[in-house]
């Protein structure tokens, strides 16, 4: 069997998804035609071609123009539905999806409206193609804690519904010290913690989200590499990394995917995941990823099966689910 044939049947968990991110040109369209929504795009090509964006700041203005369609229950509902469909064609068993409040209650579409519509997405996803998740919520950290908080008090309804809390946009400028306070109060909620750090921002972004912000698991940390007593830090807590290769490529964090840091992330035994982080837009949903990586830097399929397991050891999942789910990557590791 070839290593594509392997990792299509691998099962796997995606743990850095943007939910928003996976809005690909076709659905756009459709929801502004459904909505009247005007944007700036006349045609899919277009929208495609608007994609060519060299860094992360770039990269979120279209992100926030395409989120301006989104309206109606339906239409998240729709968006996460489109999602678990591709998801579960690349053998995801479990999801766990970041979302971004923010972005749709400054435009003022109610928080309801978008936790209710995705919490239907991934109700239909689990009766209809097995695929299970949890839903995390994201602060935008070019805005305010205050705000942050704001947006931790309206989602106090669905809390039930949540297994964490994120923190996302814009990096550089906006350390995760901003958010100590929010992080904590969400901590006393009971939801699980994660952060951005080290995609563009420095090593010190990392050390704050461990120390300031007491994450349960590391989104990026690229750079972490960089500093030798933060690896090593990293390597003896097994913290998880959320790492999203095409991602990286697309916003220029590295420059070819053969420099990417994987291999030696994995060499110095660093407890690392696979995702897509926004595949609409950075071109490939979790298995282009697994591909496009094996393929620059010949990952081996020993190398491919541990960051499967490892998605499922990552996960907010109970220790029995991540166990049977492990299971499930030894069998097929082993037929």
């Amino acid at each position: 069997m070839s290593l594509d044939a392997y990792i299509a049947g691998l099962p796997k968990a995606e743990l850095h998804l943007h939910i928003e991110g996976s809005l690909e040109p076709e659905l756009m369209f459709e929801l502004a035609q459904r909505n009247g929504v005007a944007i700036p795009f006349d045609s899919v090509e277009a929208v495609r071609a608007a994609y060519d964006f060299s860094n992360l700041q770039d990269f979120l203005d279209i992100y926030y123009a395409g989120a301006n369609v989104l309206l109606t229950r339906r239409d998240f509902e729709d968006l996460a539905f489109a999602y678990f469909r591709r998801a579960a064609a690349d053998n995801v068993r479990h999801a766990e999806i970041f979302f971004d409040p923010q972005t749709h209650t400054d435009r003022g579409v109610p928080f309801g409206v978008v936790a209710e519509g995705l919490i239907a997405g991934m109700d239909r996803a689990k009766a209809e193609l097995g695929v299970t998740s949890g839903l995390i919520l994201s602060f935008l950290r070019h805005l305010s804690e205050a705000e942050a908080f704001a947006t931790l008090e309206m989602a106090r309804p669905y809390l039930h519904h949540f297994v964490g809390v994120g923190l996302d946009s814009s990096e550089v400028g906006h350390p995760p010290s901003k958010f100590q306070r929010v992080f904590a109060a969400a901590r006393e909620l009971g939801l699980k913690l994660c952060a951005h750090a080290g995609e563009e921002g420095p090593p010190a972004y990392v050390h704050e989200a461990l120390d300031l912000l007491h994450i349960d698991r590391m989104d990026h940390g690229n750079r972490s590499m960089e500093d030798e007593a933060l690896v090593e830090r990293l390597v003896a807590e097994q913290m998880t990394l959320t790492v999203c290769p095409l991602s990286n490529l697309k916003l220029c964090v590295v420059k070819d995917l053969k420099d990417h840091p994987v291999p030696e992330m994995l060499r110095r035994g660093l407890h690392v995941t696979l995702n897509s982080d926004d595949p609409a837009y950075f071109g490939g949903y979790v298995n282009e990823n697994y591909r496009q990586l094996a393929a620059a830097v010949g990952l081996t399929r020993e190398q491919v099966t541990q960051m499967a397991r490892n998605s499922f050891e990552g996960s907010f999942m109970s220790e029995a689910e991540k166990a049977a789910r492990v299971a499930e990557v030894e069998a097929y590791a082993a037929s």
